[in-house]
């Protein structure tokens, strides 16, 4: 950090400086001058490191919003994917989620709310299993009913998944199934397909290109929003996509 501080003080010491003193200074005496500078005016170093944060977060969200700009089909038109809300809504909120992260669980109150409130609002729910082989298995049997046709059942599956307590995995997953009276060895055989697979193969490199580290993630417009944030920040931004 210190030389790009010290390249910045010389390139300004250059244009500031007459030529004629400039050709004069030597390595050493450009260096002492800078040094005495900063030494000086150290509040320039606080500057200098704000700037350059700010540049690179400006930097990230320009190169991620590029990407989301060129996902669109495999974050908003995915028939795999579980859809809330209004299909045909104005705008789409897209949840990076997984069955077994508090925060994930934390966040769903918030999405039915959004859901309940906003009539136009469509929410994408994409399966980022990353936390295990219980989130694994817990996403094949979710996208197995999901794939069998029922999409009610498959949201009802969703929700109970998000409010069950403790790990979830297979066993637990398909007990729930066969609580809500669908036939448990259909979905096992589906969950053992390769399109379950390749499901969730793509969603997890869909999850890289865009640089998503955790759950939940979300996706509004052409921003990304980490953590569960509250359901207030989310609607905030779906209202930005419509202004």
């Amino acid at each position: 950090m210190s030389r790009i501080l010290l390249v910045r003080a010389f390139a300004f010491l250059l244009v500031a400086t007459p030529a004629a003193m400039a050709e004069t200074l030597d390595r050493s005496g450009v260096e002492k001058i800078i040094r005495e500078y900063i030494l000086e005016n150290p509040e320039i170093i606080e500057e200098a490191l704000i700037e350059l944060e700010n540049r690179s977060r400006r930097s990230q969200e320009e190169a991620r919003a590029e990407t989301i700009r060129a996902e669109q089909d495999a974050l908003l038109r995915n028939d795999a994917d579980l859809i809330l809300g209004n299909p045909d809504g104005d705008v789409t909120l897209v949840e990076f989620f997984d069955f077994n992260c508090g925060y994930c669980k934390r966040a769903f109150p918030d999405l039915q709310a959004l859901k309940a409130e906003d009539s136009q609002l469509r929410i994408v729910l994409k399966d980022f299993p990353i936390l295990g082989p219980g989130s694994v298995e817990a996403a094949k049997v979710a996208l197995a009913v999901k794939r069998l046709g029922d999409d009610e059942r498959a949201r009802d599956l969703h929700a109970r998944l998000m409010g069950m307590q403790g790990q979830a995995n297979a066993g637990r997953a398909l007990s729930l199934v066969e609580e809500m009276g669908l036939d448990r060895a259909r979905v096992e055989a589906e969950m053992a397909s390769p399109e379950i697979e390749a499901i969730i193969s793509s969603n997890l490199a869909l999850a890289q290109r865009l640089g998503l580290t955790g759950t939940p993630s979300f996706v509004v417009g052409d921003r990304i929003i980490e953590g569960a944030v509250g359901k207030e920040p989310l609607a905030d931004a779906v209202r930005s996509v419509r202004e």
